[in-house]
């Protein structure tokens, strides 16, 4: 029988503080660096809690993926939306979110998917799908912003394609900064976004 949205059962303190640990070693260490020992100790609970709630490590990390997945728009969308009301340049004040996490960690950490995308994406058709998914949100977000701002692009233009090649952008600026330890490949990259999107948007007004 299926359940109904009152009746699911609620997330456990210890099942969110596993998750939330998870989430964060992953993020840091890398998913294979980090051991289900390392999770248990930070998290404070012990190995029958964590294996009553993940049968395995995979499954955790599934789980890691779902969260994300909810906090896309809490925590990375919906702030820049609130102080940002033009489309184009939420798009953009996205993008400095990112730049704002690389200063904060002197270009050491990147994108959590991107990072799980490039260690996991060929050792589990699971894990594959759940970073897929990540994806696929944070370009129908951007996507989103785009169709906004429709009248002042070209007529006919492809938002969902222009939202692939912004999340390609990021994620190759994101990974050029941290092979350089420096902001100076992001920066670039983002510019030439800029230039690139402003052009579009000169050449809609011109027709």
């Amino acid at each position: 029988m299926e359940q109904t949205p009152q009746a699911k059962t609620k997330p456990t303190p210890t099942r969110e503080r596993l998750v939330e640990t998870a989430r964060h070693l992953f993020w840091a260490r890398g998913y294979e660096a980090t051991g289900v020992a390392d999770v248990l100790r930070e998290a404070g609970v012990n190995s029958g809690s964590l294996y009553y709630f993940f049968k395995t490590k995979e499954e955790l990390l599934l789980a890691v993926l779902d969260r994300y997945t909810e906090l896309l728009h809490p925590e990375v969308m919906d702030p820049v939306f609130a102080r940002v009301s033009d489309p184009i340049e939420r798009v953009f004040a996205v993008l400095g979110g990112y730049r704002e996490m690389l200063t904060m960690t002197d270009c050491r950490q990147g994108c959590p998917i991107g990072n799980l995308a490039l260690e996991m994406s060929e050792k589990s058709e699971a894990v594959r799908e759940g970073i897929a998914k990540n994806f696929v949100g944070w370009r129908n977000a951007m996507a989103g912003c785009l169709s906004e701002a429709r009248d002042r692009l070209p007529g006919g233009f492809d938002c969902d394609k222009l939202a692939a090649f912004i999340l390609t952008v990021m994620e190759g600026a994101i990974m050029q900064a941290r092979a350089h330890r420096s902001l100076d490949p992001f920066d670039a990259s983002v510019a030439s976004l800029r230039d690139y999107v402003d052009r579009l948007l000169a050449d809609a007004e011109t027709k």
